[in-house]
């Protein structure tokens, strides 16, 4: 059976050589630099070093030097806490294509001072390497399991054994999400580890000066989960709350019937355990508004596809969701997709005529539309069939329903993973809040009262010798700012920037907003200062992530936005819930995904099913977003 969307596509990465000649390019309207090392199949890093001002954004009509490859490898030489991630990073290209071109030097793991290839080497480079590096014997080869330490990774643990990384993840499937200290993985086929036993919930107190971290320790639990249990901790920790925690400290719920026992969820690939021996039927309720578009007497079609934002946001997200359904073919699920055409205005939609016209009794799963009102109407409509309605797009929130799933995570939950964050890394925060911004620091008071707050001058300057009173040596500072003006933005980043030679200083907000990509603030200013946001998506990375998006460039002759991978991930998730021997609820209920660019870990709050997947994202000084660890 095929194992990961990676095997869906057959691929192959081609990444540029170092230089030998130089092409002269000219910037066009709208290019970025990553477009143009992907035009010329070369590396960012490749244009950087020819253009260092390049780093800073390039300008229409600027001309830039383009390496061209020779056959002679590029090596990079591995520096002090150095990761093959962060190398792949650097050169732009794929962790396993390092693997790949350096399997002989990373036989027992990367290491300082090593030479390695970050390019595809020749059989004349590869002569070079040392054939004792090769004959390396394989450490406790005869081990059937491996308790995993402190900066241990899958990379490092299967070669150490002899295996490769798909191999250690189909005899362990619950570490395809990432590895956690103390983990047992098997190593062997057949051996059993020894599984997680029942505990008890009890009530406990919240004391004061405890922090929602200080209590995931004490509980030996984690804090996402803590907050499962207690939907009101989205709203902050309070003295004197009532909270429901483990009674034995082990931090590890298995579900019992009739109580308030949560369920452990595991990031698994729910490809492993598809049943195929039924047929399922997805329904998709897309807003395309055909009728509108073939009636339209004052624009053409050309016309309202490059005008009609919404047309444009439906068709990136249906042909997201035709990848999904094209590789639902290729594992052979035995799937039933209709889509209908949702005409919609923002007062009426004909969802009740389509659903009253046609046979929704067998549909095990319906996504969209887009817009709450509509999505809710259709949830109403299909609650007396039990069956699960998905809000693809929308941010949202209305009815509780017991068949409504929200998957893009609620705001509040996004702002919460931040101030987690911060308390996880034991961080002192100080806000920089503009006076329009009374909101946020209403949030951030009522919510947060330990955060402390900068102040301005009267000529609206930020108070610099007050700041530094705020900020804590030998401690990590994350300043949240929240400024709708670029100039102010520009003094208080430099401000920082320079503050940076005392404290160490983090840069944070609570969304990405407009004023912060102005050509007038250098991306030097947040990529300096680690610029962290929380996000409801993360940055492709794997091999499997980018062999996707040069399969749909393929075939539809552009690069995959936002929209289309959403179209993709949830469309694929859906797919493979229904086809699970227990359906799409039970899963829901019980198993986190992850795909190209989203996470799904529904949880019920109050009656609303939600996605409760989110990401913090920072800006790093190689000019790429990275996630947060």
């Amino acid at each position: 059976m095929i194992k990961s969307v990676v095997f869906l596509f057959s691929l192959i990465f081609f990444y540029a050589l170092p230089v030998k000649s130089q092409i002269k390019h000219v910037v066009a309207k709208g290019e970025t630099v990553f477009q143009i090392a992907k035009k010329y199949e070369v590396t960012p890093f490749d244009i950087y070093r020819l253009n260092p001002d390049a780093k800073n954004g390039v300008k229409e009509n600027t001309t830039l030097l383009i390496p061209k490859a020779t056959s002679k490898a590029l090596i990079h030489v591995v520096a002090e806490k150095e990761t093959l991630y962060g190398i792949s990073k650097k050169y732009n290209v794929s962790v396993s294509d390092l693997e790949t071109w350096n399997k002989a030097t990373l036989q027992n793991g990367l290491k300082k001072g090593q030479e390695i290839f970050v390019s595809k080497p020749s059989a004349a480079d590869l002569k070079l390497v040392s054939t004792a590096a090769i004959n390396k014997p394989i450490v406790n080869s005869n081990a059937t399991t491996h308790l995993v330490e402190a900066k241990e990774t899958k990379y490092g643990i299967a070669t150490r054994y002899g295996l490769t990384v798909t191999e250690l993840e189909q005899l362990n499937p619950h570490i395809v999400g990432g590895l956690n200290v103390g983990q047992t993985v098997v190593l062997k086929p057949g051996v059993q580890v020894a599984k997680t036993t029942n505990v008890t919930l009890v009530d406990y107190e919240v004391q004061p000066k405890e922090t929602l971290y200080s209590l995931s320790k004490k509980f030996n639990i984690y804090q996402a989960d803590l907050i499962t249990l207690n939907p009101d901790l989205q709203d902050g920790l309070k003295i004197g709350m009532i909270l429901k925690v483990p009674s034995n400290g082990t931090g590890t719920f298995v579900s019992k019937a009739k109580d308030s026992v949560l369920v452990a969820k595991n990031k698994v690939n729910l490809i492993d355990s598809v049943d195929k021996s039924k047929q399922k039927n997805m329904v998709l309720l897309l807003p395309f508004n055909l009728t509108k578009i073939e009636t339209d007497s004052v624009k053409t079609k050309t016309e309202q596809l490059k005008t009609n934002k919404f047309l444009n946001l439906t068709l990136d997200f249906y042909a997201g969701a035709q990848m999904a359904i094209d590789s639902a073919k290729v594992l052979g699920l035995p799937l039933n997709v209709k889509v209908y055409d949702v005409e919609s205005t923002k007062y009426s939609s004909n969802v009740a005529s389509i659903i009253s016209k046609n046979n929704f009794e067998e549909v095990d799963v319906v996504i969209g539309p887009f817009q709450n009102s509509v999505v809710e109407t259709t949830a109403q409509l299909l609650g007396k069939y039990n069956i699960p309605v998905i809000s693809p797009l929308s941010k949202e929130r209305g009815l509780p329903m017991d068949n409504l799933y929200y998957s893009i995570p609620s705001e509040d939950l996004l702002k919460l993973s931040m101030f987690n964050y911060f308390i996880e890394k034991n961080g002192n925060v100080v806000a920089i809040i503009s006076t329009k911004k009374a909101s946020s620091k209403d949030y951030i008071t009522a919510n947060h009262p330990e955060v402390k707050h900068a102040l301005f001058n009267d000529k609206g300057d930020l108070d610099v010798a007050f700041l530094k009173t705020q900020l804590v040596k030998g401690q990590k500072n994350f300043v949240l700012m929240e400024i709708e003006k670029a100039s102010t933005i520009l003094n208080i980043t430099n401000i920082l920037k320079g503050l940076q030679k005392e404290y160490d200083i983090q840069l944070a907000v609570l969304e990405l907003y407009d004023a912060l990509d102005f050509e007038e603030i250098p991306m030097s200013n947040l990529t300096d200062l680690k610029l962290l946001f929380p996000s409801t998506t993360k940055v492709a990375e794997t091999p499997e992530e980018m062999i996707f998006e040069k399969q749909f460039k393929k075939i539809n002759n552009i690069y995959p936005n936002a929209a289309a991978k959403k179209g993709f991930d949830v469309t694929f998730d859906a797919m493979l819930r229904i086809c699970q021997p227990e359906g799409f609820v039970k899963s829901a209920e019980t198993t986190k995904t992850e795909y190209i660019e989203n996470a799904f870990d529904y949880n019920s709050s109050n009656g609303l099913i939600s996605n409760n997947a989110t990401y913090l994202l920072y800006y790093d000084s190689d000019l790429t977003i990275k996630q947060a660890q």
